[in-house]
């Protein structure tokens, strides 16, 4: 299932002219271009956030490792299953699923092929032929709502989440407990959208939490929370994204990021898996630098950069504890 290696051997017969008639077999390994197939998450490359940063992780592999690769997208293939099914049948070494959501098919799909090997980002399977590459995403959304405690004048700041379901909930209970941490009688307004691709929802839902005096919103909710964060812009408030760095969707905005490093988790997942060293379980988390803030913008810098830096210290330290759950969540 790694390296593909295809040992070609010829027969060169050598000297034939110059030492009489002496065959000599000469053994010759070549070894393939490895590839490298991807199912994205639901809304697909454009998202500005998980999809487009997958896929700048093996845009970094292909120049540095010289694989190639190929993906598929939900809204060309039809279902997961589907584009799951195309990238076996087209031979992939490695094959991906995207998200959580991509988890129920993909974990068929590694039934019905216990030869190929998957990996399976943002989520945990115990398939033997599926890796599984996580987050402690509650972690880094603590950064975040310590920020936008910070922050807020009106002691009122949101949270949109795209489904409520335990991963995105994970995002609500950091930025809730993070923003309670700073200001203990902060209220955290928590709406979901039970939709990652639906920008328009967002705005209805951002509109709402500003209207209830929120002044800064923090979005896990793929494309559904650009949505949010140009409602925040267009209604003077602050903003928080998610994934990667949106400050370019609102620059008058966002102040900050709560950044998933999922180009580093492909990239690193796809170096283990060509030195053949690709654990079953890996989690991203503060310590590991997989998870942290992008630099504050609009805001001031030095106001936010010690305190954060303390906290982030003390997540690391073990001084600081951070529940997956939300308060009263069951």
């Amino acid at each position: 299932m790694f390296f593909k290696k295809i040992v070609i051997t010829a027969f060169a017969i050598a000297g034939l002219l110059l030492v009489g008639c002496q065959n000599k077999a000469v053994q010759q390994e070549v070894e393939t271009e490895m590839r490298v197939g991807i199912m994205l998450s639901d809304v697909g490359l454009g998202d500005q956030s998980f999809s487009d940063a997958a896929f700048n992780g093996l845009i970094r592999a292909r120049e540095e490792l010289g694989i190639m690769f190929d993906y598929r997208e939900l809204e060309a293939s039809g279902s997961y299953e589907q584009g799951l099914t195309e990238l076996v049948n087209e031979d992939f070494d490695l094959i991906i699923g995207l998200g959580f959501m991509v988890k129920g098919a993909l974990e068929e799909t590694a039934d019905k092929h216990p030869d190929q090997q998957f990996l399976l980002i943002d989520d945990m399977s115990d398939k033997e032929n599926i890796a599984s590459v996580s987050f402690k995403e509650h972690e880094g959304s603590f950064l975040a709502g310590a920020a936008a405690a910070m922050a807020s004048e009106s002691g009122v700041i949101g949270f949109v989440g795209g489904a409520d379901v335990p991963l995105i909930n994970k995002f609500a209970a950091g930025y809730e407990q993070g923003a309670r941490y700073v200001q203990e009688d902060i209220e955290v307004l928590i709406e979901f959208a039970n939709d990652f691709g639906a920008p328009e929802i967002g705005t209805i839902l951002a509109s709402r939490m500003i209207d209830q005096d929120a002044d800064v919103l923090y979005a896990a909710a793929g494309l559904t929370g650009v949505g949010v964060l140009q409602t925040a812009q267009d209604r003077g408030v602050l903003s928080i994204g998610v994934d990667s760095d949106q400050y370019v969707i609102a620059e008058d905005s966002v102040m900050t990021s709560m950044m998933k490093f999922i180009d580093q988790a492909v990239y690193q997942s796809v170096v283990a898996y060509a030195d053949q060293h690709l654990d079953e379980e890996v989690i991203f988390g503060l310590a590991e630098a997989g998870v942290g803030l992008a630099p504050f913008r609009i805001v001031n810098e030095e106001a936010y950069i010690s305190k954060i830096e303390e906290i982030n210290e003390a997540i690391i330290n073990g001084e600081v504890v951070i529940s997956e759950m939300r308060e009263g969540a069951q």
